[in-house]
C-alpha cells in the first residue's frame, strides 16, 4: 500500500488554521467553500482559490510514468469496460512499460496490474463479461 506523507508548513497557513499538503506536491492550491448544493443524488460544493503556491517546476512525464497515469484511469472505468478493451489498452501501455520504466514506475505498474488481475479474476469466478 502506498504512503502518503502529509507536511504541514507553519509559514503555510491562512487565517491560523494550517495548511496540510502533500510532501511532494509540486504546488498547492487553498480552496474556501462558498456554497453548498447539498442534493441527495450528486451533491456539489462551489468554491474559490483564496492562496495559490508553487514548490518546484513540474518536469513533464516520460512514456512510462505517462503509462501509468493512463492506466490508472483505465482501473477507475474497470466496471464499465469490456474484457477485451481492458487488454488491448494494457497491451499498448505496456509497450512504454517495456521500453522507459524506472522503480518508481514499475511499482506503481505492479499496483494497478494487481488491481486488473482482481477485477478480471473475479469476473471469471462469475462468469460475468463486464458490458461497454
Amino acid at each position: 500500500m502506498p504512503v502518503v506523507l502529509l507536511v504541514e508548513h507553519p509559514d503555510h497557513a491562512l487565517h491560523g488554521f494550517p495548511v496540510p499538503r502533500l510532501a511532494a506536491a509540486l504546488a498547492h492550491s487553498v480552496l474556501e467553500v462558498e456554497s453548498v448544493d447539498d442534493d441527495a443524488m450528486r451533491p456539489r460544493h462551489f468554491c474559490r482559490v483564496v492562496q495559490e503556491e508553487t514548490h518546484a517546476p513540474f518536469t513533464g512525464f516520460n512514456r512510462a510514468k505517462a503509462a501509468v497515469l493512463e492506466l490508472a484511469i483505465l482501473v477507475s472505468r474497470l466496471g464499465m469496460l469490456p474484457r477485451d478493451k481492458i487488454e488491448a489498452e494494457i497491451a499498448y501501455l505496456s509497450i512504454a512499460i517495456e521500453k522507459t520504466v524506472g522503480e518508481g514506475e514499475k511499482q506503481a505498474w505492479g499496483w494497478l496490474m494487481q488491481r486488473v488481475g482482481d477485477h478480471l479474476s473475479v469476473q471469471e469466478s462469475h462468469g460475468d463479461e463486464v458490458r461497454g
